[in-house]
């Protein structure tokens, strides 16, 4: 079977196509599950991100794979094909390390991307979908990342999204101090945007999530308030700053409901960042008067900046993957070799088992021990060298590259 990686990403696939096929942290065993069925890949793990779905298998085909996303997100495949791109072998294996790396990111080098491949492959072993091959890819992919990491500046600079969204709101307000904030979710995103924003010192900050207990738990970290999912609809207007960032697979905040919370606050601007995949706010909400929407797209041109010095160190970032690459190449062949090998050492065990046997029937007999330990060593000689010796006398054409590699594998001279 074939190791390549299938998938969708922020260069190929508007956001509209890539929440589409979206995967969240608990539908992935099932996914994984449902894939492997029907012998459908050796080895499977899913790579799902606001900003791209990537599918690491070992399968047949990648065909096979991409008719079963397709088939699973109910999608037809002409609609999904334009965006979608394929990695054999050697591509694959420099794609896994350049992902890892942040160096396929949309903000050049940032690092949360490698602790969300460290989930997809903890969740592919929970799944039973995660082999021999696949472990070494990631655990490599991890290992390149750390070596770019602290080798090179790929790091350094970064805007991350949860700053481009406190830079978006400074252009809206003067001050975020005078504003009230409502975040929506209660994930990693929404606590680094949390972050960032509590640095500012707002006015009131507001946790909103469907588990109550894990919002207050985010909640007590910023002196925040927290509130079940349920009352946003109601305390909408009561804010100025919505950030939203959900497992959920259905809109949270639909246009009707902005709608009225627009008109309860008199027409004061509103600004709103969706970074959700699928998306929470529904997209009709952008075209509202005095509502700033804004989704992880937009925010390409701030986390750009500072983009220069980081492009530097590109060249030498690369110059590790590409050897790593080759590494891991190296160990996928001789792992190929392996079940040769072991019918190899498989087949000369038995022989010498069925040698020594007869030496110890001879032995027990009474026949003389250097005697018997001569015709052991003769017998056991004659047959590993029978099924080469054959070869050689039973090739047909040109028997040059049949001896030479005889020649190799017992380390014969001409002399």
């Amino acid at each position: 079977m074939a190791l390549f990686t299938l998938g969708i990403n922020h260069r190929t696939a508007p956001l509209s196509v890539r929440e589409r096929l979206a995967f969240h942290a608990e539908e992935l065993r099932r996914a994984l599950t449902d894939l492997a069925s029907g012998g459908r890949v050796l080895e499977a793990a899913i790579l799902s991100t606001c900003n791209r779905t990537e599918l690491y298998c070992q399968a047949d085909t990648p065909q096979v794979v991409s008719q079963w996303l397709a088939d699973y997100r109910r999608i037809s495949g002409p609609e999904i094909e334009p965006y979608l791109y394929t990695y054999p072998d050697r591509d694959a294996v420099r794609h896994a390390f350049r992902v890892a790396s942040g160096l396929d990111s949309m903000v050049l080098g940032e690092p949360q991307i490698l602790g969300q491949m460290k989930e997809a492959m903890r969740i592919a072993r929970e799944a039973g979908t995660l082999g021999t091959t696949l472990h070494k890819l990631f655990q490599n992919s991890f290992a390149v990342a750390k070596d770019v990491r602290s080798t090179t500046a790929i790091g350094a600079n970064i805007v991350s999204m949860a700053a481009a969204t406190v830079r978006l709101a400074e252009r809206i307000f003067e001050r975020i101090a005078e504003q009230r904030i409502l975040f929506i979710g209660a994930g990693e995103m929404i606590e680094l945007c949390a972050t960032h924003f509590a640095a500012q010192k707002p006015k009131q900050i507001v946790i909103a999530n469907r588990t109550i207990d894990r919002g207050r738990a985010l909640a007590d970290r910023y002196g925040a308030l927290a509130i079940r999912l349920e009352e946003v609809g109601e305390r909408l207007a009561e804010f100025d700053i919505v950030v939203s960032c959900t497992a959920s697979q259905l809109p949270i905040l639909g246009l009707g409901l902005v709608e009225r919370a627009v008109k309860a606050r008199r027409h004061r601007p509103m600004f709103m960042v969706d970074l959700a995949v699928p998306r929470d706010i529904e997209v009709e909400v952008g075209e509202l008067d005095d509502v700033f929407l804004y989704t992880v797209d937009d925010l390409v041109q701030v986390v750009e900046s500072g983009l220069e010095s980081r492009q530097a160190a590109v060249a030498g970032a690369q110059t590790i993957v590409d050897a790593r690459v080759d590494s891991f190449l190296l160990w996928l062949q001789t792992r190929e070799s392996v079940p040769v090998i072991r019918s190899l050492r498989d087949a000369a065990e038995r022989t010498r088992r069925h040698e020594m046997e007869h030496a110890l029937k001879l032995l027990a007999k009474g026949e003389d021990p250097a005697h018997v330990l001569d015709q052991f060593s003769h017998r056991l000689t004659n047959k590993f060298l029978h099924a080469p010796t054959q070869a050689l006398n039973q090739s047909e054409g040109d028997r040059s590259e049949l001896q030479a590699i005889v020649s190799r594998l017992y380390h014969l001279h001409s002399d």
